[in-house]
């Protein structure tokens, strides 16, 4: 069972992670965060994976980044050596008014793009840029290369949202078990 645990602690967050890739979308999301739970809970329903997350915090950043890392850790445990997966994962995505693309290789290579087309200082209360800082965070912890795009879109809120169910999906099919190697060097990390 491909399971990940993490956690951290600093003077400044408490965050704690649990998840199991090969799950069913059952989440237990506890953030501070409104719009950060609703996206967490999108990102696990739609890849399938189980989550529980407990974040705290003294500042909104500090809550949205530390969340970020210590997922991507515990996404990163959960691949192990990455032996036998899928590795690549494409998509697009409609939500209503936008159009949303994620790409994903999971080979252990860190980098991220990212450009949802925000618009706004903020959404449902959040500063709309954590929510680029939350998707760089996790790929440059799992590690993992993620590109996502929002084509097009009028309301925010639509934007990230389908560029969360595209990044959900993508992952899913990324690690995606198919015993078969897909990496030329012969290493995955």
């Amino acid at each position: 069972m491909r399971k990940g645990v993490a956690e951290r602690k600093t003077l400044e967050t408490h965050v704690r992670v649990e998840l199991r890739l090969d799950g069913s979308g059952i989440h237990n999301v506890k953030t501070p965060i409104p719009f950060l739970n609703h996206m967490l809970k999108t990102l696990c329903i739609h890849s399938l994976m189980d989550l529980t997350v407990e974040a705290k915090g003294d500042l909104v950043h500090h809550i949205v980044e530390d969340t970020a890392l210590v997922l991507g850790r515990a996404l990163g445990m959960a691949l192990g050596d990455r032996t036998g997966i899928k590795r690549f994962g494409y998509i697009r995505v409609p939500m209503d008014d936008s159009l949303a693309e994620a790409a994903v290789d999971l080979i252990g290579r860190p980098y991220a793009v990212v450009d949802l087309k925000l618009t706004c200082e903020s959404i449902e209360g959040l500063n709309s840029k954590l929510m680029v800082h939350f998707i760089r965070s996790l790929a440059y912890s799992i590690p993992a290369t993620i590109h996502v795009n929002v084509i097009y879109g009028f309301d925010e809120h639509h934007k990230v949202e389908a560029a969360f169910k595209a990044l959900a999906v993508a992952l899913r099919e990324a690690w995606t078990i198919i015993n078969f190697p897909t990496t030329t060097k012969g290493v995955y990390i």
